[in-house]
């Protein structure tokens, strides 16, 4: 079992998870080449499928792309702490940073800062007519540290589909 964000339980069983896996892996997989690696056939597949999406286990299905390939070379991590932290202020700079093609993942964070960015640019150029032009404009903003990413170590978009975790 399986507890979603407002709560309700899913039941996924043992066919449910190497089918998780297998389209974590390869989401173009067609359901009679996923039917023939879990040795079942196409319709329980296809419906299990459909049932998972319904639930919302399964968002959505997307191409990743390299961003070295399409003229994104440098990825900056940049740790933000805000001046006030009222309710309205959170938003604002949350819809701020959401505006911004830039910034590929933000993560409000309990500690030390605020939220998280991970930002693609094309390089340190970039990068700072990003952080003067964009990210600052937002009047909340009191500190942002940045890293830069010298190489993956490991990188997926992939969840563990363990069976007891």
């Amino acid at each position: 079992m399986w507890e979603t964000e407002n709560h309700s339980t899913i039941r996924l069983d043992e066919v449910d998870l190497k089918i998780i896996r297998q389209l974590q892996s390869n989401a173009r997989i067609t359901n009679k080449d996923l039917a023939a690696q879990l040795n079942l056939t196409t319709t329980p597949i296809y419906e299990r499928v459909k049932r998972l999406e319904k639930m919302g286990v399964i968002n959505s299905y997307v191409a990743l792309i390299n961003p070295v390939k399409v003229g994104k070379g440098l990825m900056a991590l940049c740790m933000v702490r805000l001046e006030k932290h009222t309710k309205d202020k959170l938003a604002a700079f949350e819809k701020h940073v959401a505006n911004i093609p830039e910034v590929v993942e933000c993560y409000h964070l309990a500690g030390q800062y605020d939220y998280h960015l991970k930002i693609l640019v094309r390089d340190m150029n970039t990068f700072q007519d990003f952080i003067v032009n964009k990210l600052s404009t937002n009047e909340n903003l009191a500190n942002v540290q940045s890293s830069f990413v010298m190489s993956k170590i490991t990188d997926t978009t992939a969840i563990p589909m363990l069976r007891n975790s």
